[in-house]
């Protein structure tokens, strides 16, 4: 791997020559594939792909997988039983295992494409809600899109800038917030980041990062956690931000707890994939300075319609779950996102199960014949009993209510 000169200088500076040789050297291996599965939809003995692999360290759903399968024609993917996620941000699970044990009020920041907000909806306490906000108008949509998949309704997707959060001062126990960087991180799996790359970008990054968490700083409680993290090795972007957030904006910085045996550091937390199998990350925990010790202990009475009034007035709402799924569109259809729901009353629809091949045609939003004891109507469509969406059973077919822009456009199955 031909990596900038600039970068190896300043890794090198950083790591010393023998550390930042065993760094690139790891760079030019093969990146290892991962996955995390939806413990409210699956369990791992149900996924084959699943029976020789390897467990993620810091996180009890995550593996490790021998080889990579082609997701785009798995239907379990689809139906949100699992998420394909990069092992290193995975570590989050084990912040959130650590320092949050009360419901809590979040907000995920930069939270496209879903990684982070589909790991926090499966981790934290029952009854907390989320708010998973992203800037990119279609990166918000793709958002959506998995945060609806995983099946967890108490989230709101957002698509607007930190600054557009004025009106939520004091209103989140905990923000996450996976700053946009420079993507050294990245390296190994996107040849392009290393064209990208310098150190004019990295001086851009750490300032507007800096400018986000500002913009975003109000609205964190006293007492509450702010986890930042970058996909970035360089100490601007990474320890030099924690430490300028700890100073300026008044907070401390807390111990990862992380084993020993996992090869990484108390708190300014760097994964370097000669270290750890996983791509380059790094992430710290800061508690906003107050007496609380407990995330969660000012949890409000009815927070959950409060917070999606206040969205509806002042942010782009993409997206809601909390709002009521029996509710249709203008066509008089269900939503999707029903059929999507972890927690889904099966009385509520009939449920036509079908196999490998069907699934893969109604994700590509072909009809379907059904068995012709099917009842007419709205019936879901679930592959190995998940369900993977709507079809409207008129007897000769069903029409199928699958989300278009969802659909599978790859030929090759």
């Amino acid at each position: 791997m031909n990596l900038p000169q600039d970068f190896e200088q300043m890794m090198t500076q950083h790591l010393g020559k023998e550390e930042y040789d065993q760094l690139a050297e790891a760079l030019s291996l093969p990146a290892p594939t991962s996955i995390r599965i939806n413990p409210k939809k699956v369990a791992a003995e149900e996924l084959a792909m699943l029976k020789e692999a390897e467990q993620v360290p810091w996180c009890k759903d995550g593996f490790y997988l021998k080889e990579r399968p082609s997701f785009t024609f798995d239907p379990l993917f689809h139906a949100g039983c699992y998420y394909v996620q990069e092992a290193s941000s995975m570590f989050l699970s084990h912040i959130l295992n650590q320092y949050v044990k009360e419901p809590v009020v979040a907000l995920d920041l930069c939270a496209a494409p879903g990684g982070k907000s589909t790991l926090a909806l499966s981790e934290l306490p029952e009854g907390s809600l989320l708010i998973a906000n992203e800037v990119v108008r279609q990166r918000a949509n793709i958002l959506a899109e998995n945060i609806m998949k995983w099946g967890n309704p108490n989230c709101i997707v957002t698509n607007n800038y930190a600054e557009d959060f004025q009106a939520f001062s004091d209103a989140f126990d905990l923000i996450i917030c996976d700053a946009p960087c420079s993507g050294e991180g990245m390296f190994r799996k996107d040849p392009n980041s290393i064209e990208e790359w310098s150190f004019a970008n990295v001086d851009t990054c750490w300032r507007r990062q800096r400018d986000i968490v500002r913009d975003i700083w109000h609205t964190l409680k006293e007492g509450g956690l702010f986890i930042y993290s970058t996909c970035t090795y360089n100490p601007l972007e990474d320890e030099e931000n924690v430490a300028w957030m700890a100073k300026t904006l008044g907070a401390e910085v807390l111990s990862c707890h992380p084993l020993k045996e996992w090869g990484l550091t108390e708190t300014n937390t760097h994964f370097y994939p000669h270290r750890i199998k996983g791509e380059g990350f790094f992430i710290s925990v800061l508690r906003k300075t107050a007496d609380e010790e407990e995330v969660g202990s000012h949890r409000r009475k009815n927070k959950s319609d409060r917070l999606l009034q206040l969205a509806r007035r002042t942010l782009k709402v993409v997206y809601a779950g909390m709002e009521d799924p029996m509710q249709t569109d203008k066509h008089g259809r269900p939503n999707h996102s029903l059929a999507m729901l972890s927690n889904l009353n099966r009385d509520t629809f009939p449920m036509v199960d079908v196999s490998e091949e069907q699934a893969i045609a109604y994700l590509r939003t072909e009809a379907l014949q059904l068995p012709a004891d099917t009842p007419k109507g709205y019936v879901i469509i679930t592959y190995q009993g998940h369900p993977l969406g709507f079809v409207k059973n008129i007897g000769n077919r069903a029409n199928n209510l699958y989300p278009t822009e969802w659909r599978i456009r790859k030929t090759n199955f």
